[in-house]
């Protein structure tokens, strides 16, 4: 007998705006789609983020024996500007900046994105298509929606009949927006657009001389818009119709609204049972923007080299900070939000490490697999991850009085006991076993804020040569100082 099979799952639906109990087309097996990155620049912060929540939903999953295909496409051609249908290609502009081929771009960003994945200990999706792997597909989803007359072709484009489409079908049902409001807040088109209406949207666009990234078509060369190639790459692994669709909440509108829309224009029915959205990452209270420069990437973060954080962050702390906050809430990234989750971080592992070391007794004065159905009904709660912290914790609270004599756990129920930490510790939170000496992060910062101290009775005394000299080594050593008006902090370039 499989987990699933006595663990029901209800998870928050975006399309019906309420939970709803799990029930997989196939029994036993689960189709997933998640929107991956567009590779023209380092991976966003926030955009880990949302991978994180998928990569915990994946673990648990296949932790109940589910058979998951996981699907997360790289996106590495026809992304416009403004995610519409005007402006120029990201890529292509990375490509023409530089001055290298669009496809060193996408290569370059795609190592990246795949390097800050493995260190944070993610699991890699069962398939990892990309667009222009399947032009082909997209091509022949066009003709589809052509021919059941929900699309036009002006000038070599071709673009979606939203207004057409709504007349039999539903379009907006899930970002709850009526396309009469659409209409009403979208500005006239100025005479120089090929579509019908603006809230149209591109199928294929004809690539101008300039454009590099180009195929060929019954249409002209061009290149798919933004919103096909998911529709074609997730049905094509998954079927016609599957399980569940995720992706940041920024893209329920329009990008996840388009693919329904071309899903029913070619297929006649909704592609995804239960869509799924993780919220945004903030940063100090604000969104991140690298037009106001309140940003981070994900390596600054690991490495401590940035203006925001006082120090480097372990990735399993990272993991674990995110693990705290419901992938259904905003969280807010901060220095003492990180320092607060990398002393619970540790805690529970130096909690965990004891476990091994636990004798049992001839009986059991604690009621273990209470305790362990309560683990399971956080996570079945729409994937509950701060209350299964919660209940660790009171598991690192068990393992101590345990230790100390003050309660016990016979044979059996210590291997429960064990059994199920190490399971949701590291195989569905995925965190990782680093303790406080192995890391040796706090002796670092130990050392160089005793060195902090002494470069400021320096400074204090007017022995201003032995403050840059502490400070001069410190930076050949790669430990760069920050005086600031708070104090002294360091980082580790």
């Amino acid at each position: 007998m499989q987990l699933y099979q006595s663990n029901q799952i209800k998870l928050y639906n975006s399309l019906t705006g309420k939970k709803e109990v799990f029930k997989p087309i196939e029994e036993g097996y689960v189709g997933m789609y998640v929107c991956g990155p567009t590779v023209y620049s380092n991976v966003h912060l926030g955009n880990v983020r949302t991978f994180m929540s998928f990569d915990v939903i994946f673990r648990y999953l296949k932790h109940l024996g589910y058979k998951v295909r996981y699907v997360r496409n790289i996106t590495d051609a026809g992304h416009l500007e403004n995610d519409a249908d005007v402006g120029e290609d990201k890529i292509t502009k990375k490509a023409r900046l530089e001055q290298i081929e669009p496809m060193e771009v996408v290569q370059r960003y795609t190592v990246d994105f795949h390097n800050i994945l493995n260190t944070l200990n993610f699991l890699p999706p069962s398939i990892e298509p990309t667009a222009t792997g399947h032009i082909i597909e997209q091509i022949e989803l066009i003709k589809s929606i052509i021919s059941n007359g929900f699309a036009y072709e002006v000038n070599g484009s071709v673009y979606f009949d939203v207004h057409k489409f709504n007349k039999t079908n539903k379009y907006g049902k899930l970002s709850k927006r009526k396309l009469e409001d659409l209409i009403h807040n979208t500005r006239t088109l100025d005479g120089q657009s090929d579509k019908k209406n603006p809230q149209d949207f591109a199928l294929w666009k004809k690539a101008e001389p300039q454009h590099i990234m180009r195929w060929p078509s019954p249409w002209s060369d061009g290149f798919p818009g933004w919103h096909l190639e998911c529709t074609a790459m997730s049905t094509k692994y998954l079927g016609e119709q599957f399980d569940i669709h995720g992706g940041g909440m920024d893209l329920k509108f329009p990008h996840h609204e388009c693919e329904i829309a071309q899903n029913e224009a070619a297929k006649g029915k909704s592609p995804v049972n239960y869509w799924l959205h993780a919220n945004m990452l903030e940063l100090n209270g604000q969104r991140m923007s690298k037009t106001t420069g309140n940003t981070v990437n994900p390596d600054e973060l690991l490495s401590g080299n940035n203006k925001f954080f006082s120090k480097a962050y372990a990735p399993s702390v990272i993991r674990f900070f995110n693990a705290q906050s419901s992938y259904r809430s905003v969280l807010d990234l901060t220095d003492d939000g990180l320092l607060a989750s990398e002393k619970g971080f540790y805690r529970l592992m130096d909690a965990v490490n004891l476990l091994e070391n636990l004798k049992p007794s001839d009986k059991s004065t604690i009621d273990i697999h209470a305790w362990k159905q309560k683990c399971y009904d956080a996570m079945n709660d729409d994937f509950n991850s701060p209350i299964l912290i919660a209940h660790l914790f009171e598991a690192a609270k068990y393992i101590n009085q345990i230790k100390d004599g003050s309660e016990r756990l016979n044979t059996e129920d210590l291997k429960t006991f064990t059994d199920t930490i190490n399971a949701f510790v590291f195989d569905v939170l995925g965190l990782e076993n680093t303790s406080k000496n192995e890391s040796g992060t706090d002796k670092l910062s130990g050392a160089v804020d005793l060195l902090i101290k002494l470069r400021q009775e320096a400074r204090a005394n007017k022995d201003f040569a032995l403050s840059d000299k502490i400070r001069d080594e410190l930076a050949e050593v790669g430990i760069q100082l920050k005086d600031g008006k708070d104090g002294t902090t360091f980082s580790v370039n």
